[in-house]
Parts: C-alpha cells; sequence; structure tokens
C-alpha cells in the first residue's frame, strides 16, 4: 500500500497542485478580457493541455524515482521548475504583475530546457515526455510577452 502511494504521489503530484492553484486563482483569471495576439487559443484548451502535460510530467519524474535513477540534482530541477510553473500563473493572474510574468516564464523555459537535458542524460523517455511541456511554454512565453505588449 505504501508504494502505491508513493508512486501516486510521483505521477499525479504536479496535476494536484496545478489544479489547487487553478482553484485559488480562478476567480481572478482575465483571460476573456485580455488583448490577446493572434494565434491565442481559447481560454478552455488550457486546462485541457496543462492537465495533460502535469500528468506527462509525473510520469518523467516517476520512471526516473522508478528506476533509482533521480539525483539531487533531478530533484532540485523537478520541483524548482513545478514551483516556479505555479507561481508564474499567480503572478500573471491573481497579481497582474505583466511584465514580471514575462521574466518569470522565460525563467520557466530555461529551467524545463535544463530539467530535459538532465532526464535525456538518465532516461530518454522521461525527457521526451517533457517535450510537450516544453513546447507549450514557449508557446506560453509568445503569448504572455504579446499580452504585455497589447494590454
Amino acid at each position: 500500500m505504501k508504494k502505491i502511494l508513493k508512486n501516486g504521489f510521483y505521477l499525479f503530484f504536479p496535476l494536484i497542485l496545478g489544479s489547487i492553484v487553478g482553484f485559488l486563482i480562478s476567480d481572478s483569471i482575465d483571460y476573456v478580457e485580455l488583448i490577446k495576439p493572434p494565434l491565442a487559443p481559447p481560454k478552455l484548451a488550457f486546462p485541457i493541455a496543462w492537465s495533460i502535460i502535469y500528468l506527462l510530467m509525473g510520469i518523467s519524474y516517476f520512471i526516473l524515482k522508478r528506476h533509482d535513477l533521480a539525483d539531487s540534482d533531478d530533484k532540485l530541477i523537478y520541483y524548482g521548475q513545478l514551483i516556479v510553473n505555479l507561481l508564474w500563473s499567480i503572478i500573471f493572474f491573481l497579481l497582474k504583475w505583466r511584465f514580471i510574468s514575462v521574466i518569470w516564464i522565460i525563467l520557466l523555459d530555461i529551467l524545463v530546457i535544463y530539467m530535459i537535458s538532465l532526464f535525456k542524460k538518465k532516461n530518454k523517455i522521461a525527457a521526451w515526455l517533457n517535450l510537450p511541456y516544453l513546447l507549450w511554454i514557449l508557446f506560453a512565453t509568445y503569448l504572455t510577452i504579446g499580452i504585455y505588449i497589447l494590454n
């Protein structure tokens, strides 16, 4: 039973945290009212995309943990980028610090690229599972910059 809980923690921790942050900021999300750059998806796309991404992120770290491949650097970068990720929503939507959110998401881009490079050294599947995450946050960087400029 303990092993099942531990595995469930690794698999679903990002999704649970993302859901909590989403719930906490839900009344502050002003995405519909913002002037958005071209290619901005509808509001409905975000919870779907993030649910998939958080699950893939959890699976990737679970793979490293299950095979005893994760060291302290992997743990630090994984949880560090997750914290930066979650704080972006608070900075952008709750605090409405648009310029700071641009800098913050660029930091997230760098951390995720580094995390993927670390994971790739240990397990290529764990690394590749984070490719949709990287692509999505690069797109989110474009949206964040566009929203900052347009608003």
